[in-house]
């Protein structure tokens, strides 16, 4: 599998899909990169609006 495609850091514009539409989208920051699951690569991000983190797959970050 290839290397993550954002760094630490980062801060990227965030889409719920269907199985999370209560979170909110929006900005959110890179803080850690996780394990390669099934679907590609995880990150944890934290919301600029409201500090609440949260793993986020890389085809939600953009």
């Amino acid at each position: 599998m290839q290397d993550h495609k954002f760094q630490i850091g980062e801060t990227l514009h965030f889409t719920p899909s269907a199985f999370d539409r209560s979170a909110p989208r929006g900005l959110y920051q890179v803080v850690r990169l996780l394990p390669a699951e099934q679907l590609g690569h995880q990150y944890r991000v934290k919301s600029v609006a409201d500090g609440h983190e949260r793993v986020v797959s890389e085809s939600q970050l953009g």
